[in-house]
């Protein structure tokens, strides 16, 4: 909406979806529906949903025709699953003959039959399931994972105080991501999900499952199930089957848990924010580039790329996998072919799953060493947990380096039991004597460093460092785990999510706390170096009216406009602001420097104040999305490891030399890839300790946008049409 009104559209909203182009009446344009709050922490949706059976009939159909001729509306975008969008494909369609069979009944003019020629549809699609092929991600997804963590890690707090196993059941009657991810992210004893029946043995490989658990010292056991779980025949796998299998053998004291509608409700999380902001400003770009022969299409997340998919090409993959082709896998740990084509991100977590919970591949006698280098973030320990186990599973010696570099210097080289993988931010190149002497006496094979700019550095020190020591010729990978997501050679880093969510809930609060105080400005600092992305995501996620960042310089002058439009903007019914900036975004206009302007300037007319998160935005439990993407960068990375080690393997020793024996794990637009540190300097800002280019730049103006700011969106970059059934090769998708 706010895209369409800054490209000067008229902007509509049909209250109750489908019913209320039926219905007609007050449709409300512009601001008064909703668009007067740049962002909101409401869950749901301020216009309302609802099924709609009067347009599944022809005159349900053809009565919402003749309302959108009236007011002229030739443009639709839907938001909703397979059956609202289905619905749309159907509508313009069929518009040709709706809007003949109106103009002979008298009911339009030619003239508006002219006008309103031809419907263009965009599709957004909205579903907790994540349950459409061509996107890695549904809007709403995301949140319903938040809420399932929150209450999975309540109930594991109880399931450790009294000993106890507790299966929970959560959403997905046709699709088990939910279920998938919440058992990577929790690392769930088992998972049962309706795509991928288990063996007809199931009940005895479960209980020994958890019997091991208990015997190797836990203190509980989680079990999580999707509600449309079945078995190889077709047969329901209830939650309470379950608990009475696990009382019945093995005596357990069991609990069961139905998350049920508390996973639909809630805040959004900031990934849902952002990315309803994306997919939206790609729906208008697609709409105003839209002609007659253009087909409907749906805009889709593909890594962290907007893609355009053709809207039936989704709904008849969608219409023809839902159901039939269940008891088509085979095997639980097979992959259907066309599962692995279409759902690609599903199929990656079940491939990791498979991996760190049943596969069990020929194992190999080599040695791994696992650290932390520089500032913590969360989801380093989901990165650590799945390399270790991934590293045990393949047959591998897995040992635990306490303090980073300097512990690895030092000896302080451990076994994993009782040992947590500390982390230090020093390098690595003052110690490289020691470092060679500990490699050689814990005879390391191979390292995966977990960590940030720190972690890169210290990369590229042991490749300087294979000149002068031939101990340092040893395999290792970096996999990018910082809150200031500042590492060269990927997207996205471990923490980052985390760190963002924590300032959208604080900047929340924040806002909330002006409720019963009209007229005040909020200035708020973030972390990340001089690196801008916690503040530019964060302003577009909690709906900042400006975020200043060291990548844009800003003057005098944009201090300046950004306070008048503050002060317009307490003329309207939104009298508060927020302000975010980047703690290093400039050395002279500091956060102080700021706020003394605002409260300056806006004196009569706004309050100001400021806050400095600092810290806390380091802390927290992680986020779903960064245990899941800890967890599949880690399982990566020791696949990666094993396979070079064997490749490095020369007269009876590890000699690992060549540039790509040292890498950075990274998402790059759509893939996970490996890229050698040595390639990574020319795109790497020392000085600052960001990558020269940064994707994430390329968003800035949708803040500005729905800050209600006068600019021209630039739209010679936006997403192409392509079709799902073309796989790109080489891409694995996170």
């Amino acid at each position: 909406g706010r895209t369409g009104l800054g490209g000067r559209m008229a902007v509509y909203c049909a209250p109750q979806g489908y019913q209320g182009l039926v219905d007609g009446g007050d449709h409300h344009q512009g601001g008064s529906w909703g668009l007067t709050s740049t962002s909101s922490p409401q869950g749901g949706t301020v216009i309302g949903s609802a099924r709609c059976k009067d347009f599944r009939d022809r005159e349900g159909r053809l009565r919402a025709a003749h309302n959108l001729v009236k007011r002229g509306i030739t443009n639709l975008c839907v938001i909703g699953g397979d059956g609202s969008l289905t619905g749309a494909d159907t509508f313009r369609s069929e518009w040709s003959d709706l809007l003949s069979d109106l103009q002979k009944a008298g009911k339009i003019t030619e003239e508006e039959a002219t006008k309103s020629s031809y419907l263009n549809i965009v599709g957004l699609v909205g579903s907790i399931d994540n349950d459409f092929c061509g996107t890695d991600m549904t809007i709403g997804t995301d949140s319903a994972l938040h809420r399932i963590i929150e209450i999975v890690d309540a109930i594991t707090t109880t399931a450790q105080s009294h000993q106890r196993t507790f299966v929970l059941e959560v959403m997905g009657r046709h699709c088990g991501y939910l279920a998938l991810v919440t058992s990577l992210s929790c690392g769930a004893d088992w998972v049962f999900i309706p795509e991928c029946p288990p063996d007809d043995d199931w009940e005895e490989h479960l209980c020994r499952r958890l019997s091991e658990t208990r015997t190797r010292g836990s203190r509980l056991n989680i079990i999580i199930v999707a509600e449309g779980a079945i078995d190889k025949n077709g047969k329901p796998i209830t939650s309470e089957d379950i608990k009475n299998l696990v009382v019945k053998r093995l005596g357990y004291d069991t609990r069961v848990t139905v998350l049920g509608h508390v996973q639909r409700g809630g805040t959004p999380s900031a990934f849902d924010r952002i990315l309803g902001s994306r997919m939206g400003v790609e729906a208008v770009m697609a709409l105003l580039e839209g002609t007659p022969d253009t087909p409907a299409c749906v805009v889709s997340l593909s890594g962290n790329q907007a893609v355009r998919l053709p809207l039936m090409e989704c709904v008849q993959v969608v219409t023809k996998l839902q159901a039939p082709w269940l008891l088509a896998v085979g095997s639980g740990l097979e992959t259907p072919r066309s599962l692995s084509t279409l759902y690609r991100s599903f199929m990656n977590n079940w491939e990791v799953y498979k991996l760190l919970a049943h596969v069990r591949p020929p194992g190999s006698t080599h040695t791994v060493a696992v650290m932390n280098v520089g500032a913590p973030a969360a989801g380093m320990n989901a990165a650590v947990r799945s390399t270790v186990r991934i590293g045990l599973i393949q047959g591998n010696r897995v040992l635990v380096v306490h303090d980073g570099f300097e512990g690895l210097a030092k000896g302080q080289v451990w076994g994993l039991k009782g040992q947590r993988a500390h982390t230090v931010g020093t390098l690595p190149k003052k110690s490289f004597e020691q470092i060679s002497a500990n490699i050689t006496k814990f005879n390391i094979q191979g390292l995966v460093i977990i960590g940030g700019f720190e972690a890169y550095t210290g990369g590229l020190e042991l490749m300087e460092g294979r000149k002068l020591f031939d101990e340092l010729c040893i395999p290792f990978v970096v996999i990018p785990a910082t809150v200031s997501n500042n590492v060269p050679g990927s997207d996205f880093s471990v923490g980052a999510d985390t760190a963002l969510n924590t300032i959208c809930t604080t900047c929340d609060r924040i806002k909330q706390s002006a409720a019963g105080t009209k007229r005040r400005v909020f200035i708020i600092e973030t972390m990340g170096g001089y690196c801008g992305y916690l503040a530019t995501m964060a302003g577009l996620a909690a709906g900042a009216d400006a975020a200043y960042i060291f990548e844009e310089p800003f003057t005098i002058r944009d201090l300046q406009a950004n306070v008048e439009h503050l002060v317009q903007k307490m003329r309207t019914t939104v009298k508060r602001g927020l302000v975010l900036r980047n703690e290093k975004c400039n050395e002279n206009y500091t956060t102080d420097f700021i706020f003394n302007l605002y409260s300056e300037e806006g004196k009569g007319i706004f309050d100001s104040r400021k806050n400095v998160l600092g810290h806390m935005q380091q802390g927290g439990s992680p986020t779903p999305f960064d245990r899941n993407f800890a967890t599949k960068m880690g399982a990566k990375a020791m696949n990666w490891m094993s396979g070079k080690i064997k490749e490095s393997y020369r007269n009876g020793r590890i000699f690992a030399n060549t540039p790509d024996s040292g890498c950075v794990l990274g998402m790059r637009k759509r893939a996970l890839v490996f890229q050698p540190v040595t390639e990574l300097k020319d795109q790497t800002d020392f000085e600052h300790r960001i990558p020269k280019e940064q994707w994430w730049l390329k968003l800035r103006p949708i803040l500005k946008i729905l800050a209600k700011y006068e600019i021209d969106l630039d739209t010679s970059e936006h997403a192409h049409l392509e079709h799902i059934s073309r796989k790109r090769s080489g891409e694995t998708s996170i």
